[in-house]
């Protein structure tokens, strides 16, 4: 029995020998993360819409000032500290943070509660982005191109796991604890988060030698291709072994990653920005970001018009809200575990980036045609869906390539900064468009060019990364036992 189950495990995940333990750690890291960060997102949303559809707008510009405030306080710590210290004390201080707003909540008069509230709405919004970007660029640190393709998309598995269970404890326990209690359940989550990443650690000596079997394979490939006339007779030819690394190879993998664990990244605390700008490949990234959030916005205030319009009840919205979390994560799960891997697998990344762009353009003009509370649910649902099964592993993927400076410090500037700033744009532009008198049906046709745009963009982005994968295959080529083991710092990663 146990041996069936095994095969059909290895089946599903395309697991390899040595990487067992890493992505269990992984998945459940991911998944308190998420489960903590559901939990509170209703809250945060039914407190945006208590505040005011109105102020929505000054409550983006309060979530881009407070990213403006902690960015160089997280890349200051990425300066001076190894990983297995940044990383749970960022989880650390967003806990304290959690204990005081409860306090707060606690002492406060409710007709005071308003302001409270969106203070609240702006830290859950930074909070959000800053514990899933660490999550990611360590993901980025451990795991190699080759495993990301395979393994992301389970990976994701645990944090759409997590985010059913927190969305599914705000369902139905926010009539009989209320809120403010739900936020010390999201505080012993994140605690767990922090305790897991420390334990992930020590899986990773282990990933790393099972990354080696992928990359000397992939090495073996790009020198056996056969040209024109060969291509037949290679077609035909038996399948090859998979080649062992030698034990030079897997004592080097080894010593690289205990090198990098007690190695202090470095750097100045606005490297990420200026590795942005200055890199044609991060700014394609922070675009497609920008592009994400900008359509994400305008749809994020297209739902709190209708759903404000559809009903007066508070505790209805919210079980509203957390029931539409609900199924968005339930169809996210059942396609990363049986699809996600495979997309990312059989039609490479740029198509894969592609797909989201491609669902907004269709449901934004559908929205603009008939802009009803059904048709923007599933418009909704369908895009939060397709966001986390298959956009955010194929954009993590692009950032695997990258040296670790960039993978910690120019991708936390482009998950977060430039992830507000889209807000902003998206924000500002929709209230301004409503000024002007447009509506809801209006707003929407107005996304459908930018989904265009968007789709260009991935199609780009995806050759790109395929060029730099294939440079680095080279790369370990000419040097096996060295590049191998080294490949994400190599000299041919974009910069």
């Amino acid at each position: 029995m146990n041996g069936t189950v095994a095969r059909l495990v290895n089946r599903a995940v395309d697991l390899r020998e040595g990487e067992g333990a890493a992505l269990g750690w992984s998945f459940a890291y991911y998944f308190c993360l998420l489960c903590a960060y559901y939990i509170l997102r209703p809250i945060r949303d039914e407190m945006g819409v208590a505040g005011g559809v109105n102020n929505l707008a000054w409550l983006f510009t309060g979530t881009l000032v407070g990213m403006m405030l902690i960015h160089p306080v997280f890349t200051s710590l990425v300066k001076t500290l190894p990983r297995n210290r940044f990383v749970p004390l960022t989880y650390r201080f967003f806990i304290a943070n959690l204990v005081i707003f409860f306090a707060v909540f606690q002492m406060i008069p409710e007709e005071n509660s308003v302001w409270i509230g969106r203070i609240f709405f702006i830290w859950v919004s930074v909070f959000n982005l800053f514990v899933i970007s660490v999550f990611w660029s360590f993901m980025t640190d451990i795991y190699r191109s080759a495993q990301s393709k395979r393994l992301f998309g389970i990976l994701a598995v645990g944090g759409t796991a997590g985010a059913i269970m927190g969305s599914s404890i705000t369902s139905a326990l926010v009539s009989v604890l209320g809120p403010v209690n739900l936020l010390l359940v999201s505080a012993l989550l994140l605690e767990a988060a922090a305790r897991v990443s420390n334990a992930l650690e020590k899986s990773e000596e282990k990933l790393a030698v099972a990354a080696l079997r992928d990359e000397i394979k992939d090495a073996a490939k790009l020198a056996s291709a056969p040209s024109a006339g060969e291509e037949i007779s290679h077609m035909n030819a038996a399948p090859t072994q998979s080649p062992e690394p030698t034990d030079v190879q897997k004592a080097s993998a080894i010593k690289a990653v205990a090198d990098k664990q007690s190695e202090i990244i470095g750097g100045g605390v606005f490297e990420g920005i200026t590795d942005v700008l200055k890199s044609p490949y991060l700014i394609g990234i922070a675009v497609l970001m920008l592009l994400f959030t900008i359509t994400s916005t305008y749809l994020y205030f297209m739902q709190a018009e209708i759903v404000e319009g559809a009903s007066q009840d508070s505790r209805v919205r919210t079980q509203l809200f957390a029931n539409i979390d609900l199924i968005v994560n339930i169809i996210t799960l059942i396609t990363q575990l049986f699809l996600t891997g495979r997309i990312l697998k059989w039609f490479g990344i740029g198509l894969s980036l592609a797909f989201l762009p491609l669902v907004s353009l269709v449901g934004f003009g559908i929205l603009g045609a008939a802009p009803a509370l059904a048709v923007l649910v599933i418009f909704q649902i369908l895009r939060r869906a397709g966001n986390f099964a298959i956009q955010r592993p194929a954009r993590e993927v692009l950032y695997t390539v990258l040296p670790r400076t960039e993978k910690y410090k120019a991708k936390n500037f482009n998950d977060t900064f430039v992830y507000r700033v889209g807000d902003q744009v998206g924000a500002w532009s929709y209230t301004a468009m409503g000024w002007l008198g447009l509506g809801v049906s209006s707003l929407a046709i107005s996304m459908v060019p930018v989904s265009v745009v968007w789709l260009v963009l991935a199609l780009w982005l995806g050759r790109r990364y395929r060029d730099y994968n294939t440079i680095q295959n080279a790369t370990a080529l000419q040097e096996p036992a060295a590049d191998s083991v080294n490949v994400a710092t190599s000299p041919a990663a974009p910069g």
